[in-house]
């Protein structure tokens, strides 16, 4: 090679040491690692998995105003056509009709609001719902959860509408505002555990057509015959006696005395009726304890089909 090319070829040129900027070490030694997940235990899992159907059930209902109309319709028209067209043919001693039905009536609204959990149980169970939620990684339970809870926040707004119905034809409650409250709370609850009745109801039947005539075999005779419309006394002796220990009877009795609508006739010297409250909490904690367990184990043998 000639010096006139040698004296233009470039000199190697080291690299200077590149100084980290303060932290930028520290920053790179921890790129790629991903932070820790949350440790989920059961019980968090469970309850989150409930959650997610409830909210599920309760988007329904917000698209669904049909739903809740039909909902609470037919106690509106039991309130206008026992208080407007029957009251002044049934005289009840030492209350107004209008105060003595109300109660009734509120047990009517949260007794029938739990058919729900058991129409759409065997309506999912038709259609194949079931079997996509099976096929997630969730909780056997959370759909149960998620329907009863989507009957009990139905219950709650069919309350409110009621009240306001019986406000207009002239119900009042007599008793402080957390006699009041405990009464709602009593009522919400009962309906609550008798969801699980009605959804173990839903899972049984071999179609949903079939449900609303099974409900009724139920229904009718734990609200008529009680002390709902009319007072049990006045009963032939063998409804008298179903009527006093039929738990919807309690459960009006301590709506009744609980919203102050007792009025001044004396109380049946049977046990339920003397303290109904007790009743009904025992016959909550019977239905949960009992209803509960059977709907899940016949919610997972109808899962593992």
């Amino acid at each position: 090679m000639s010096p006139r090319h040698s004296a233009l070829r470039p000199e190697p040129v080291t690299p200077e040491p590149v100084t980290p900027e303060p932290g930028r070490e520290r920053n790179e030694s921890r790129l790629g690692t991903l932070p820790p997940l949350p440790s989920w235990n059961p019980l968090s899992l469970w309850y989150s998995d409930g959650w997610t159907v409830t909210k599920r059930n309760l988007i329904k209902i917000k698209r669904s105003p049909d739903m809740l109309v039909f909902a609470v319709i037919q106690p509106i028209m039991f309130v206008l056509l026992f208080s407007q067209v029957y009251g002044g043919a049934i005289a009840v001693q030492g209350s107004d009709y209008t105060q003595f039905l109300m109660a009734g009536i509120f047990a009517q609204t949260v007794v029938f609001g739990a058919t729900f959990s058991g129409a759409a149980m065997a309506l999912d169970l038709k259609e194949g719902i079931i079997d996509r939620f099976r096929s997630l990684p969730m909780n056997a339970s959370a759909v149960l959860i998620g329907r009863t809870n989507g009957d009990l926040a139905l219950n709650a707004i069919s309350m409110i509408i009621m009240m306001a119905t019986g406000l207009a034809v002239g119900w009042r409650v007599n008793t402080s505002p957390p006699e009041f409250l405990a009464g709602v709370g009593l009522l919400l609850l009962f309906g609550y555990a008798f969801s699980w009745v009605m959804a173990l109801l839903g899972m049984s039947v071999k179609s949903p057509e079939v449900i609303n005539n099974a409900s009724f075999l139920i229904l009718f005779p734990l609200t008529f015959v009680s002390n709902a419309f009319v007072p049990s006394e006045t009963l032939p002796t063998p409804l008298r006696v179903f009527a006093e220990w039929n738990p919807v009877s309690s459960l009006v009795q301590a709506v009744r005395q609980l919203f102050g609508n007792l009025g001044t006739a004396p109380v049946p010297d049977i046990w339920t009726m003397q303290n109904p409250i007790l009743t009904v909490l025992i016959g909550i904690t019977v239905m949960l304890l009992v209803f509960v367990p059977l709907c899940i184990r016949k919610f997972a043998s109808i899962s593992s089909r």
